[in-house]
């Protein structure tokens, strides 16, 4: 199994600002503008959270509430209103495409999205960032790998459920692909019956990337199982070796700033076989 740590959601350039981390632990990766995309904010829910609220509030832009949004990977079958036989999904295409398609991924594959979040809070009827909070980067969500679809190859009458989605409604591109997600999670270890694709219900210390103290939310602590020694080739966009260091009991890491799709090769790396599935717990 390939596994792509994928960023996905609201940050300094896509949005402009992190998505929201709750009260309550929770966090909601918000979907990044979409000039072309049909869905528009104020269509979206969360948790009985009107979506166009958290954006206009956490962005202090209010004519976002109207505007599109790229609302991938769609994950949560509440979010929006669905046609039958919808399923969990994620869209991906031009260059971050090609890179997934150069490093083999496919059916059975996990993507983990992350993402950059910060403690939000709601004053009267708008949120807001917590003074002092700081942003840091952390895993949301997966989708396992079901099907694979080309979007310039789809006929016109499959899969009539999926004509909502953003990159239906782009310039037309061969790289253009549909991950469809499966039915059931599978990952050795990981406890209960899952679906192929869902989100975290907490921010967990587990799901955070982000070092505490760190100068930035790049700088990451990851399980030792991640370290690149031993001829093993590294998570794809970090072969430099001084991006990493290895301590006694963490892995350090300096994730690149550019780059949606990091792609780690799991038949080289059995150690974290254990911290994958306590994600799941």
């Amino acid at each position: 199994m390939r596994l792509i740590l994928s960023r996905k959601g609201f940050d300094s350039s896509a949005g402009g600002c992190p998505s929201p981390l709750f009260p309550d632990g929770s966090v909601y990766a918000l979907p990044i503008p979409d000039a072309r995309s049909r869905i528009r904010y104020r269509e979206i829910r969360h948790q009985g959270l009107n979506v166009a609220d958290l954006v206009a509030g956490l962005s202090g832009d209010c004519k976002r509430r109207g505007q599109g949004a790229h609302l991938d990977p769609d994950l949560i079958a509440a979010a929006y209103p669905r046609e039958p036989g919808w399923r969990p999904l994620l869209g991906q295409s031009g260059a971050a495409q090609s890179h997934l398609r150069n490093q083999g991924v496919g059916v059975g594959d996990l993507f983990l999205f992350f993402g950059l979040f910060r403690a939000a809070e709601k004053v009267g009827r708008q949120w807001r960032f917590v003074k002092g909070s700081k942003a840091f980067h952390g895993f949301w969500g997966w989708l396992q790998v079901g099907q694979i679809v080309t979007v310039d190859q789809l006929a016109p009458e499959a899969l009539p459920w999926v004509r909502y989605h953003p990159h239906l409604h782009g310039e037309a591109d061969p790289n253009n692909t549909l991950y469809l997600a499966a039915e059931r999670l599978q990952v050795a270890g990981a406890e209960g019956d899952l679906p192929g694709a869902g989100i975290f219900r907490r921010m967990s210390d587990g799901h955070r990337l982000t070092a505490t103290a760190a100068p930035s939310p790049t700088h990451w602590q990851l399980p030792t199982g991640f370290f690149p020694g031993a001829g093993r080739v590294p998570l794809s966009y970090h072969h430099n070796p001084d991006r990493w260091q290895l301590d006694d009991a963490v892995c350090h890491l300096k994730a690149a700033a550019r780059g949606q799709e990091f792609v780690l090769d799991m038949a080289a790396y059995p150690d974290l076989k254990s911290w994958l599935a306590g994600l799941f717990v």
